[in-house]
């Protein structure tokens, strides 16, 4: 079987936050998936793609179904996959994998079509798989290929344009059950580039008083000042909790930060005064259940995606475009990808013609010179002008043969007429 690109994972197009929370990977745990996929059979090369999103293995696969076998033997071992589970995954090999990956770099495979965070995402992947040595020259030229293809498609087409975000979604909900939001108190968990997002959207939106609260207090701070926040101890969340009309969390917590009972503790606190909790993270910052409780309005990546989706309708033409770009550069790609696998045959085959003319070139000073100058710079000219003829044309045949049988066959039958898997005879002290 030939070494190929496949992808197996699950997106929100597959699967709801309930099941990718289960799977998402943390970083530390991408870092421990990797080496885990290195040992793996089928595997050669591996990343791990984790968002809110996504959780995705991108692999170069000497063998798909042992290589899928492998990671179903790490879910099944480390995130407890039942059966039922594995309906949510998708399996992907060559041209449909290449087209995958292109897709999810230009923001086509998110809910929030165009989406450029995603670019940086795949990015950070890559590099900590380059960290444990889990990536090789095949998945470093395929990320590194469909980045350049995201950065053409959103140059020629209107894919990001008017993109509407988790955070824009965030404030139309929020909207949708407050109405006017200017004497809204809000409360940011959290304080990375989404709250940063959220808190810019709910002040343009006019959203009043903002709070800022994080387990690292200097980061809270810093982004209170950014956002003319005010800046709260992560100790004293709670009674924060009971005051604020606005809760947005946005923490790469693995577990709950606001209970069911801590929700229920919010809602007493504030009889007939409605709160919307915004949860905009995976795994969920919120307990599900909360969403029960009289009074208040929970809405997860589920409601979030369902907003940005109904505003990614609007914008299936520039999808059309961006696709036919993508399916351009998918075929020139891996016909160029594969064309790889042939480079130490053109390499080996350029050293054995430069031996072969170098030789007759001093065959030729031996038996018919002493030359002048000038006719020994025409000899050794032509010598290198024949080679050059000869590998380039036989390097093109090779790397433009559309499949890999045919360029199988050839370079078997290149290696085989000019010897290249046997050593020089007069190197090794064997006469002609």
């Amino acid at each position: 079987m030939e070494p190929t690109l496949a992808v197996i994972g699950l997106n929100s197009r597959t699967s709801p936050v309930a099941v990718r929370e289960r799977f998402w990977i943390g970083e530390s745990g991408r870092y421990e998936a990797l080496r885990h996929l290195l040992r793996s059979e089928g595997i050669d090369e591996a990343i791990v793609l984790a968002t809110c999103n996504r959780t995705e293995f991108i692999l170069w696969a000497n063998d798909v179904p042992a290589a899928a076998n492998s990671v179903l033997h790490l879910l099944t071992h480390n995130y407890q996959l039942k059966l039922c589970d594995w309906s949510h995954f998708y399996r992907l090999m060559d041209d449909v994998a290449f087209t995958h990956i292109f897709q999810v770099a230009a923001g086509l495979d998110s809910p929030v079509l165009g989406e450029p965070e995603i670019t940086t995402q795949l990015q950070h992947a890559r590099e900590q798989a380059g960290s444990v040595g889990a990536t090789g020259r095949f998945l470093h030229a395929v990320v590194q290929k469909a980045l350049a293809v995201s950065a053409r498609v959103r140059k020629e087409t209107s894919i990001g344009d008017s993109t509407l975000t988790y955070p824009d979604a965030a404030v139309e909900l929020a909207m949708s059950v407050l109405g006017d939001l200017s004497a809204s108190q809000v409360l940011l968990l959290g304080a990375g580039r989404m709250s940063e997002s959220a808190a810019k959207c709910l002040c343009n939106a006019g959203a009043g008083r903002l709070m800022v609260t994080n387990r690292t207090q200097s980061k809270a701070d810093e982004l209170a000042y950014k956002v003319r926040a005010k800046s709260v101890a992560w100790e004293d969340r709670v009674a924060q909790l009971k005051s604020a009309d606005i809760v947005v969390c946005t923490t790469s917590s693995p577990s709950n930060i606001i209970s069911f009972d801590d929700a229920k503790a919010i809602a007493r606190a504030r009889p007939h005064k409605p709160v919307v909790l915004i949860d905009i993270a995976v795994p969920r910052n919120i307990d599900p259940g909360a969403g029960n409780i009289d009074g208040i309005f929970l809405f997860d990546m589920d409601e979030l995606e369902q907003v940005v989706r109904r505003d990614a309708s609007d914008r299936h033409a520039a999808a059309a475009s961006a696709n036919k770009i993508i399916a351009d550069e998918v075929q020139g790609f891996r016909r160029r990808l594969l064309a790889e696998r042939a480079v130490p045959t053109i390499v080996a085959l350029r050293q054995r013609l430069d031996d072969l003319c170098q030789r007759e070139v001093e065959f030729l000073r031996q038996e018919f010179g002493p030359f002048t100058e000038e006719q020994d710079d025409v000899l050794t000219t032509l010598a290198s002008h024949i080679t050059q003829r000869i590998a380039s044309s036989l390097a093109r045949e090779l790397r433009e043969l559309p499949d890999r049988s045919g360029q199988d066959m050839l370079t078997v039958a290149v290696g085989k007429l000019f010897q290249l898997d046997k050593p020089d005879p007069i190197e090794t002290g064997q006469k002609n």
